[in-house]
């Protein structure tokens, strides 16, 4: 089976209105800039996005919510996005906020084919209103669902032509997760190298999870808030 493709157009080529899909990264480190723009290129509408957050208004998912192809997101920060407060307020977005840990879980649940676990945290919340909830030695949790979605779009430093990816640092984030929990696993990647010349030990998804591969161009590589310690003195 060939998994190459020549670029994100065609890799993206049969994703549709009305889906849902994962995007990985964490802010705007690790995020699939290729597959977005795509996305926006293509101009699909009511997506449903499981993401750690809603990038910036200029970048990242940010793009897709602008142009207003964006219909839920399935979240735990989405603070750094006006864009994404003006929808959320005027009620043209719909929004599911979970706990960070929650949903990361949810996502890992899903990629291990666990239907569904207990976690104590939101009980007693809103997070908790409709939910089951059971005691266990003596502390109540709240049984969460595992969070699949019909496409999972993650960018990685390295992959083969068999779909081995390797991350680089903190780009793993969600990544890894994700990749083992959509149907279709769309995989950008910095550097495509042939099979083989990956580390076995270094690998940290295996190719059977990724159905699609290609090798991306142009990447930017925000940084989503820079801080310089101003504090230190000078000797």
């Amino acid at each position: 089976m060939n998994k190459v493709f020549d670029n994100a157009d065609h890799a993206v080529r049969d994703i549709s209105d009305a889906v849902t899909i994962m995007f990985g990264g964490f802010g705007l480190c690790g995020i699939p800039e290729n597959s977005i723009a795509a996305l926006k290129r293509k101009g699909i509408k009511n997506i449903t996005c499981i993401s750690n957050n809603a990038g910036v208004d200029d970048f990242g998912l940010g793009l897709l919510l602008k142009e207003g192809q964006i219909k839920k997101m399935i979240s735990s920060y989405v603070g750094e996005n006006a864009e994404f407060e003006r929808q959320l307020l005027s009620g043209e977005l719909e929004v599911d906020l979970i706990p960070q840990g929650t949903l990361a879980t949810r996502i890992q649940m899903a990629g291990m084919g666990i239907p569904a676990f207990y976690t104590p945290a939101g009980f007693g919340t809103e997070i908790g209103a409709g939910k089951e909830a059971r005691e266990f030695n003596g502390k109540m949790y709240l049984m969460e669902l595992a969070l699949h979605a019909d496409f999972a779009l993650v960018k990685a430093w390295k992959g083969d032509k068999f779909g081995n990816l390797v991350f680089q640092k903190t780009t793993r984030n969600f990544s890894t997760s994700m990749a083992k929990a959509g149907n279709i696993t769309i995989a950008e990647v910095e550097h495509l190298v042939e099979p083989g010349e990956l580390d076995p030990d270094h690998i940290h998804v295996p190719g059977i999870y990724v159905h699609r591969i290609f090798q991306g161009t142009g990447y930017e590589k925000r940084i989503e808030r820079r801080t310089v310690n101003m504090t230190s003195e000078k000797k």
